[in-house]
């Protein structure tokens, strides 16, 4: 067991898009990821996801409305729920789901991660 500085493990990465795994709770993962620019809209059928701004601000768009989430800020997506999210500028996110989440959900494409790394 040991703790974890966040702000350490995202001075190790520069590229967008790729999450990486920084700890685990139970039957689910804590990861973090930059993020800058749009997404693709995408369900996760059968997991809850979890968005928590780190430092930037988030746009996540939902089904029916959009969200502006600040740092310190963050928003559960409830399973089979549309969404996508979206960074103006650079964006640090750390987020909880479920081990068996695919970053994409229900669509396949060059963003795809299938296993996020541990860093």
């Amino acid at each position: 067991m040991e703790k974890v500085n966040l702000l350490e493990k995202f001075s190790l990465f520069t590229e967008h898009w790729q999450p990486k795994i920084v700890g685990e709770l139970n039957d689910a993962y804590v990861k973090i990821a930059k993020i800058q620019g749009e997404f693709v809209w995408h369900t996760h059928a059968n997991e809850d996801e979890m968005f928590y701004v780190v430092r930037g601000q988030l746009t996540l768009k939902v089904e029916d409305r959009e969200l502006e989430l600040l740092p310190g800020e963050f928003f559960v997506v409830p399973k089979g729920v549309k969404h996508m999210p979206v960074a103006k500028e650079e964006v640090w996110i750390m987020m909880l789901e479920p081990k068996t989440t695919v970053n994409t959900g229900d669509v396949q494409n060059e963003r795809t991660v299938a296993d996020s790394p541990w860093i």
